[in-house]
């Protein structure tokens, strides 16, 4: 058995993120596909004071039909201070408020010229802080030499990575087409996500931010709060 997770490059994503590599074998980076403004490449969610805030990238230069891989930061704007400044406002009375600004500045100070790089420094980042979540193979898209699109292509990369399982996040109940897995041998698995509760600042719990919140709160701990496990596409697409 061997499960691939394949996903477009996230900047700090949540925590349901983390649960879905930790069951992953081999995880590929998704970063020759379109970019699209409003997804989570460029930006999340932090839990403030003021209540929930992006904490975005600006893009340079973005044109239509960019890949992910080619998308500019733009570093015109002193958006990496901004930033730590937000994190270090939002969590002042976090526990493990120190540890967390250590990882985020080490990413803010690495010279990322594009969201892609950016993005899986971030993950990578995460990686390092709980190595439990780290899959055992890591790969980019970009890399392989593998055409096509869609459902066809998602499963050419499974196949070529000699994937058995392929685990995915509920969004692509609507448009992946299991059955072309089925007939090819594949397993289509969902996350079943248990968005366990922790201790957070700032009111009620909500599982939608950057694992930022996660570390900030519980620090190292925050690895036993990843317990999803996964469901048949099946049973998750009645």
């Amino acid at each position: 058995m061997k499960t691939v997770v394949i996903s477009q490059p996230m900047f700090f994503p949540w925590v349901g993120m983390f649960e879905q590599t930790r069951l992953a074998d081999v995880y590929v980076h998704y970063d020759d596909v379109q970019f699209s403004k409003g997804s989570f490449t460029n930006r999340v969610q932090l839990k403030t004071a003021r209540g929930s805030e992006w904490l975005s990238v600006p893009l340079r230069d973005l044109r239509l039909g960019q890949k992910i891989r080619e998308v500019a930061v733009d570093d015109r704007q002193n958006w990496r201070q901004r930033h730590l400044q937000l994190l270090a406002e939002s969590y002042s009375g976090a526990p493990f408020v120190s540890e967390m600004l250590t990882l985020a500045k080490a990413v803010y100070d690495q010279p990322a010229a594009t969201i892609n790089d950016l993005a899986i420094a971030s993950t990578e980042a995460v990686w390092n802080y709980f190595p439990s979540t780290r899959p055992r193979e890591v790969l980019r898209a970009s890399e392989l030499g593998i055409g096509g699109q869609s459902s066809r292509r998602v499963l050419d990369v499974v196949k070529h990575v000699g994937g058995t399982h392929y685990l995915t996040g509920h969004g692509a109940r609507h448009y992946l087409d299991h059955a072309l897995f089925e007939v090819e041998g594949v397993q289509v698995e969902y996350i079943d996500y248990q968005k366990q509760p922790y201790p957070q600042q700032h009111g009620a719990f909500t599982p939608f931010v950057s694992v930022l919140d996660l570390i900030a709160n519980l620090g190292q701990d925050g690895a036993r709060v990843m317990v999803s496990g996964t469901v048949d596409w099946k049973k998750f697409c009645v």
